[in-house]
């Protein structure tokens, strides 16, 4: 992963409050995230071993969840990295409203997720990003953040295929 730099905006525990932003933000950002309602958003936190807010003012402006080894998840990417002898720290959702976008929320949100990695012991972060629907904005920004191409895979009954990275966690 690329040096630290300082965040742009302050990173928070995600509140029960902010389950209404979050929704919005996520089905915003439809296709590369899943449309999902508050239920389904509460459901994601409650199998999340780390969940960030990034605030600009008393504003959620994104967010990133990332799921522990051994989480009942019944995602089809989830299930392939646990499927790997590799413990990793899987992102199963990040993003970025678009009024914060360019001013490193991405990064300062990855910062606290290789930072949580490390103390846990974990080898790496994994995640996955669209091919189709094409997300050539996110496959960029994961190269520069350090990920590399484990494989691809079909999803959602193949109206979906994802490119399956991992990135290495810096010793401490």
């Amino acid at each position: 992963m690329p040096p630290s730099s300082a965040a742009p905006v302050p990173l928070r525990p995600v509140a029960d409050g902010d389950i209404g932003r979050l929704v919005d933000l996520n089905n915003a950002a439809y296709p590369a995230v899943p449309v999902l309602d508050g239920d389904e958003m509460r459901a994601l936190l409650g199998i999340s071993g780390l969940a960030l807010a990034a605030v600009d003012g008393a504003a959620v402006v994104g967010f990133l969840l990332a799921v522990d080894p051994g989480a009942d998840y019944a995602s089809e990417n989830y299930a392939y990295f646990s499927s790997r002898a590799v413990e990793s720290l899987y992102i199963d959702r990040v993003v970025v409203g678009a009024e914060a976008r360019g001013r490193g929320v991405g990064r300062a949100l990855y910062e606290a997720t290789f930072a949580k990695a490390a103390a846990d012991g974990r080898a790496e972060v994994t995640c996955e990003v669209n091919l189709q629907p094409p997300n050539p904005e996110s496959l960029a920004f994961h190269e520069r953040m350090g990920f590399r191409r484990l494989g691809e895979q079909a999803t959602k009954g193949g109206s979906i295929t994802v490119a399956l990275l991992a990135a290495p966690v810096p010793a401490r």
